[in-house]
């Protein structure tokens, strides 16, 4: 075995990846990520992907893939200067499509800073200008008439009183429940109530880790990954199942709708997958 495959095996034994978690991950074949732990380069298609390969596999289990390719510059065999590129060994490159949003998702939220108080001037004003059209006139004392014919009410009649309609009380929102269901294999299952959107938050009291967010499954939209800071807060709007995994369990915490996820406290890589129970029954306000 080579270096250079000897660091990036120990790096993915070190998150709790198998070769299939880094196939599913970065679409490389695995019989080429074996090659490449192991030194054997021939066995890639072309030399042109050693280096490409060998990048992205560095990104996945959180190393610096310029200082790596840098460092190994020499184990690594050199590329033509004109190769015809095979289409075959990568089914698709998700980290341009991860960062092309992240560049649209910051656009959008300035976008959304400047145009929140813009908004409500704008309401405001709209408010202040209808209020100002419809003040009624004020009545003159003298522009009201006293006639003789003025009949004064019977002193034995009283007012009919108006009935009060009782408001009808609102129910208060049903409480986010997260129930652990059963294991799978290296993945824990839990049902999230009642329907309806919820908002999953991690964060990192005992320390920065590795994570990684999906739609749906391990296979689906890729919504996050990466490594964040200590400090730093995740949030993520759950619509429909969502799938985490976090290279240190210990060290994160997972809340929906601030309701903590008991994971176990427990050391190492852990995968999560949390579904929205569908159809779940809102609870009757007590009159």
């Amino acid at each position: 075995m080579s270096d250079l495959g000897l660091l990036l095996r120990k790096a993915r034994e070190q998150r709790g990846y198998t070769l299939d978690d880094i196939q599913e991950l970065t679409k490389i074949r695995k019989r080429y990520l074996e090659a490449i732990e192991s030194g054997d380069y021939k066995v890639l298609p072309g030399s042109f992907y050693v280096r490409a390969f060998v990048k992205t596999y560095a990104e996945t289990v959180g190393l610096d893939a310029e200082e790596v390719l840098r460092l190994y510059h020499k184990e690594l065999p050199v590329p033509p200067t004109a190769e015809t590129v095979p289409s075959e060994p990568m089914l698709q490159s998700k980290s341009r499509s991860v960062q092309h949003n992240d560049r649209w998702g910051k656009v959008a939220v300035t976008l959304l800073m400047w145009l929140f108080p813009i908004l409500i001037i704008v309401v405001v004003y709209v408010y202040l200008l209808n209020n100002k059209d419809h003040t009624p006139p004020k009545t003159s004392d003298q522009d009201t008439q006293i006639t003789q014919g003025t009949s004064s009410p019977s002193a034995g009649a009283s007012p009919t009183p108006t009935p009060t309609a009782t408001p009808t009380p609102t129910p208060p929102p049903a409480a986010t429940t997260v129930t652990f269901k059963e294991k799978k294999g290296s993945r824990y299952y839990y049902e999230v109530a009642p329907a309806g959107p919820h908002t999953l938050t991690i964060t990192f009291p005992g320390g920065k880790s590795w994570v990684g967010v999906n739609e749906n499954s391990a296979s689906g939209k890729s919504l996050y990954n990466k490594t964040p800071s200590a400090d730093e807060t995740l949030t993520f709007e759950m619509k429909g199942p969502i799938y985490v995994n976090v290279g240190n369990a210990k060290g994160a915490q997972i809340a929906i709708d601030g309701v903590a996820v008991d994971d176990g406290d427990t050391a190492g890589s852990k995968k999560f997958i949390f579904t929205p129970l569908e159809g779940a029954a809102t609870p009757t306000p007590t009159p």
